[in-house]
């Protein structure tokens, strides 16, 4: 009993004829190896599907799971209302899930329904299993969540202890698609990390190394444009600490957006599959090194945010610092990362402080309390954070875009009372027409309108 097996499955309603109109003929390996993953599924005769969908509903820090008796959905909005889905949930099965959830801690839940419709992401992979079932069993809906990959592993780690605890015999449906970007004339465009990503997450799933699904950073997922890695990270940690039997069935991507499928058939115990003990072991020498390796301006914000965070006191200016920092003034912005994502970025374009330290000592407690995009830094988390610092020469007027350069200048654009500023050398920003509308953006200032430009250089210490 537990989970049986998963399968990795898209969602285009393209696929579904009655949307398709003769359209999915276009993808046809992927409707095939969609009919081979969900006779897969029926094989096991599960009691329950576990299906996790990118467009569930979805919170930055909760993991919902659909309440009630069952739920309703069709197609009408993609032109066939005739395609409609009825299931029943799992009701003891989400009542269980959410009271493991409340004992260990873990955010997750049926707090939060938006709407109980069906969403695509379920419905698709349910065209499918339907036929291959004759009977659906019952259903548990899941959504994702805005919280790290490891949250995610813990999520799937947590319904398979329900699914044991229940003794009920269970199949995990991973629902996702892989990049949105694989062709200049697609609907989104193209990116290279969008062919990367596919052929990449492609080997790891066909190999069942879902240990490797931690590797893939933030911002190579975001610039990829995929929506289904943190659903194929839920099915890993379903299969925690267990020998699992991979198989690739498909991938295609001819309309610019990837469609994988993989069927994974789980097996006895192997504890060298303890995935997220492995990670997180791993990520301790390495911020182990990170710390080990920063220099006194990095050393100061760090100690500076971890007085303020620990006893709500700010940091008096340590002795010894060298003269650049405490008899030069400067700009400074402190910034916070943890688990490759932006914890916290707060910084003063102009000198305010008396100097470079006490721009950093001030600086790093405001990145970590009062940036606004984000909750105050907890304790819990100071051992996971990186920083950098980055000290700002003065900035000096230019007349032309084609003046600046996102890995050497950082951008100031002004209008009126309106000021925005963004670093020089970000992931994710590669032209300066970027850079500026981010720019534009963070000071409110619309895309169409004329501003002023600055840039300036700066040192950026690690």
């Amino acid at each position: 009993m537990g989970i049986l097996a998963g399968i990795m499955v898209p969602h285009p309603p393209l696929i579904v004829p009655a949307v398709g109109r003769g359209g999915e003929r276009a993808i046809g390996a992927t409707a095939r190896a969609y009919e081979r993953a969900a006779e897969f599924a029926a094989a096991f005769k599960p009691e329950t599907l576990v299906i996790t969908s990118p467009h569930a509903p979805m919170y930055a820090d909760y993991f919902h799971v659909s309440p009630g008796a069952g739920a309703f959905g069709d197609f009408a909005q993609f032109g066939a209302p005739q395609e409609t889905f009825d299931v029943s949930y799992d009701a003891e099965f989400v009542r269980a899930l959410e009271s493991d959830a409340r004992g260990a801690g873990f955010p997750a839940g049926t707090l939060g329904e938006r709407d109980k419709k069906l969403d695509h992401g379920v419905m698709v992979p349910l065209h499918f299993l339907s036929r291959a079932f004759g009977t659906l069993p019952k259903v548990v809906r899941a959504g994702l969540s805005g919280l790290p990959l490891t949250e995610h592993y813990r999520f799937g780690r947590l319904v398979a202890e329900t699914a044991e605890k229940l003794g009920r015999r269970v199949v995990i449906v991973a629902s996702g698609d892989l990049s949105h970007k694989l062709k200049a004339d697609g609907p989104y465009g193209f990116s290279p990390d969008g062919p990367r990503y596919d052929e990449r997450v492609m080997d790891v799933m066909s190999r069942g190394a879902f240990g490797e699904l931690f590797d893939f950073s933030e911002d190579f997922c975001e610039s990829a444009a995929e929506c289904g890695h943190r659903s194929f990270v839920i099915m890993a940690g379903a299969f925690d600490g267990r020998a699992v039997h991979a198989e690739k069935l498909s991938y295609e991507g001819p309309f610019g957006v990837g469609y994988g499928v993989c069927a994974f058939e789980g097996g006895g115990r192997g504890d060298s599959r303890r995935f997220l003990e492995i990670y997180e072991e791993k990520e301790k020498r390495r911020l182990a090194a990170i710390r080990t390796a920063e220099d006194e301006y990095v050393r100061l914000a760090r100690a500076s945010v971890e007085r303020y965070v620990r006893t709500g006191r700010r940091l008096e200016m340590p002795d010894g610092l060298p003269d650049d920092m405490t008899r030069r003034r400067a700009g400074v912005f402190v910034s916070l990362h943890k688990d490759g994502r932006l914890r916290g970025c707060i910084g003063t374009i102009a000198p305010v402080a008396s100097c470079v330290a006490q721009e950093i000592i001030d600086n790093g407690v405001s990145a970590a309390s009062r940036d606004p995009r984000f909750n105050p830094v907890e304790p819990d988390e100071l051992e996971r954070l990186v920083y950098s610092v980055d000290v700002l020469e003065p900035p000096e007027r230019i007349e032309s875009p084609s003046q600046l350069d996102v890995k050497k200048y950082g951008v100031i654009v002004t209008r009126g009372y309106k000021r925005g500023l963004l670093l020089p050398n970000l992931d994710g920003v590669t032209d300066v027409a970027q850079q500026i509308a981010i720019a534009k953006q963070k000071a409110g200032i619309a895309p169409g309108e004329d501003v002023e430009l600055e840039r300036f250089e700066v040192t950026r210490h690690y």
